[in-house]
């Protein structure tokens, strides 16, 4: 099911439609439940290859309760870099079934470095550096979101 991997997709129907961001992106609720608790989130979705390949870039902060989601369709492999990216940031690589893969923490700005998945994933979280930690997030936990436009699953 391509169009619904690791969503754990809730209705919308109890909670009123975001507004697009400032950078014109679609905004979703999201959702981690750990030991510590559930931990929410309002993030941007990246969908497209340009929104993908943009992410957080020139971004000069980012809100404790804030992050961009890219959802993969379909599934792989993922590997991320800071090319342009001026804010730390965790990134949270989850799996098709919704957990956790793996979190890479505190990703230095401006790096080239590649920040590789190690594992076919279905979907990655970028939010604010060192904030994964300070929450008691770890891979395991389960990430869900509403997605108000879900890819359709492929035959």
């Amino acid at each position: 099911m391509a169009g619904s991997a690791a969503c754990s997709c809730a209705s919308t129907a109890t909670q009123p439609k975001l507004e697009r961001s400032q950078a014109g992106l679609e905004q979703t609720r999201l959702t981690i439940r750990s030991a510590s608790g559930k931990h929410r989130f309002v993030v941007e979705l990246a969908r497209s290859p340009e929104e993908q390949m943009r992410g957080l870039m020139f971004r000069k902060s980012l809100a404790e309760d804030r992050g961009m989601l890219f959802i993969r369709v379909p599934p792989g492999d993922a590997t991320f870099w800071m090319k342009n990216t001026l804010v730390p940031l965790d990134i949270v690589f989850v799996r098709t079934d919704g957990t956790i893969a793996r979190i890479a923490e505190n990703a230095v700005p401006l790096s080239l470095d590649p920040i590789p998945s190690l594992e076919p994933v279905g979907a990655v979280l970028e939010i604010k550096g060192g904030r994964a930690g300070q929450l008691g997030i770890r891979p395991g936990d389960k990430v869900s979101w509403q997605d108000p436009h879900p890819a359709p699953d492929a035959p």
